[in-house]
């Protein structure tokens, strides 16, 4: 039976973008150990090179994740005048609150236009002004909330990406302080949908949607510490990541759990296929109850997983095509025999792979 979601996550609230904890299965784990391809890393001065049978190692990520400062300001609902060459940022700028919220409180459609002595609602409540490098997911742990919460509070759209400078209106400190423990304790709980909307560093202002390619296949902003860009359009169908008996099929399963994938047999350190073409949004083991974990960008808001790899051959960033080797299959997690656990989604919901891929 392949991992499902059970237990609690917790992570400490200075950790700038998280992994992915399987709604099928959920293990504590130290929240310091980072997954590799979102931090710098360093040989040890005596370790050997690595033997010729061996896989390359998954290039270092060349950018460090920012720390949140839970600095939210809390902002009273009140009434403003539009004044001459004032606009929606201009008006965000004076009260605090955020151009987003002004413009849903008072049903103003784009372009955003407003008139001189029109009369707004200003929409009271804590607000976070983003700071460039921060994710949606640090956001939440720095303030104990969900970040699935903010995501609906703000009605923030795919593919969530942040911007610097942008507010995002939080619950108030009175309402968190009067959450539940089992509500607290979700706040920390991760799971793929969340790093799929949260685990993007926020980008400046004038992002560049379309960042040019090193020789090497990866992408600069990726390296920069800027969000990885998907492709603009979804290439083509999906193709099996391994040839093996289907363990676990999607769906509800016994005891309330649910499995978003499915999870194929697979021999130990078999090779692992990029199921379409697509850029690494995230590589790493921070989560054990995935193991070795890999989520390609598809384009058109398709996401792909691959967990439970004995070794990553790919990092952050980094452009595959359909059918590439990414990952060597493994054991690692909570699974009890060599597998791959693969999930398609579109957006943050789950897709039945079967009904994806071919016969």
């Amino acid at each position: 039976m392949p991992p499902m979601r059970t237990g609690a996550v917790f992570l400490l609230l200075t950790l700038a973008v998280a992994a992915c904890a399987p709604r099928h299965e959920r293990m504590p784990r130290a929240a310091a150990n980072w997954p590799e391809s979102m931090r710098i890393q360093k040989l040890p001065q005596a370790q050997a090179p690595p033997a010729k049978t061996r896989a390359p190692a998954p290039p270092a990520s060349q950018w460090v994740p920012r720390p949140v400062v839970a600095d939210a300001t809390e902002v009273p609902a009140q009434a403003y005048v539009v004044k001459p060459g004032d606009t929606l940022r201009r008006i965000s700028d004076r009260t605090g609150a955020s151009s987003e919220a002004i413009a849903r409180a008072n049903n103003i459609q784009p372009p955003f236009l407003i008139r001189i002595g029109e009369r707004l609602k200003i929409p009271g409540g804590r607000y976070h002004r983003v700071k460039q490098g921060e994710t949606g997911i640090a956001i939440a742990r720095a303030y104990g909330v969900q970040w699935s919460r903010i995501i609906d509070a703000n009605q923030l759209d795919e593919p969530y990406i942040l911007r610097a400078g942008q507010k995002l209106l939080l619950p108030t400190a009175r309402e968190v302080a009067a959450m539940s423990m089992e509500d607290r304790a979700k706040a920390f709980r991760i799971d793929i949908a969340d790093l799929i909307s949260g685990g993007e560093p926020a980008e400046d202002e004038t992002p560049v949607r379309h960042p040019a390619k090193s020789p090497a296949g990866q992408q600069a902003s990726a390296a920069a510490g800027k969000p990885v860009v998907a492709p603009s359009t979804f290439s083509g169908g999906f193709v099996w990541p391994v040839k093996g008996k289907v363990l676990s099929t999607f769906g509800a399963k016994s005891g309330g759990r649910f499995n978003d994938g499915i999870n194929i047999k697979a021999d130990l350190g078999e090779p692992v296929h990029a199921a379409a073409d697509g850029v690494v949004a995230f590589a790493g083991d921070t989560i054990p109850g995935f193991g070795q974990l890999i989520l390609i960008k598809h384009g058109d808001n398709w996401v792909t997983a691959y967990a439970h790899a004995q070794a990553l051959l790919v990092s952050r960033g980094q452009t595959v095509k359909k059918g590439q080797v990414i990952a060597r299959a493994g054991q690692t997690g909570a699974v009890d025999e060599p597998q791959v656990h693969f999930e398609i989604r579109q957006g943050r919901r789950p897709v039945d792979p079967l009904s994806r891929l071919p016969s």
